[in-house]
């Protein structure tokens, strides 16, 4: 069963190589616009994009739009939103810089978490029942105007540094 889970998560995954050097990893495929039904996209949104409001370490809300099958890293880079540290691995599943805190019913409606997002979630500060990985989240449609949390703490553990409250 665990290989049928592998294998299913392989075929959404594309391989991604990191520019500082650190090894392939798998990062999700996110579906193309046009295999969404076109009802969903018409409803959601006329030009593609979801909106969503990341509460930051400093309880401020940075509201940002992001393009339908974005990750919610390539949100943050692509906005150059003012979250300190998110994302330090580029999205190569080799830090947990990027973990997100969702609402439970949009985190209801994730698709499954991948045994390596779980190695780094579990070396996330502030984990909870509903953390993911924002650069393992493609936006889609029922995900406009949701709201997301970035904990207070955050640890790379590449570096084994806590960058603390720094934003």
């Amino acid at each position: 069963m665990a290989a049928t889970a592998r294998l299913l998560a392989a075929s959404r995954c594309l391989l991604v190589r990191s520019r500082a050097g650190i090894p392939a990893v798998h990062r999700p495929l996110c579906p193309p616009r046009s295999c969404l039904e076109p009802t969903a996209r018409r409803f959601f949104s006329s030009e593609g994009k979801v909106t969503v409001n990341f509460i930051n370490r400093d309880g401020d809300t940075i509201v940002a739009q992001g393009k339908i099958g974005d990750s919610l890293l390539d949100v943050v880079v692509e906005k150059n939103l003012d979250i300190d540290g998110f994302g330090a691995c580029e999205g190569t599943l080799a830090c947990s810089t990027c973990h997100l805190i969702f609402e439970d019913p949009i985190f209801q409606q994730l698709e499954q978490v991948t045994d390596e997002e779980m190695d780094m979630l579990d070396l996330a500060y502030g984990l909870t029942e509903t953390s993911r990985l924002g650069c393992q989240i493609c936006l889609q449609p029922f995900m406009n105007g949701m709201t997301v949390k970035v904990p207070e703490a955050v640890a790379d553990v590449r570096q084994a540094v806590d960058m603390g409250k720094n934003s």
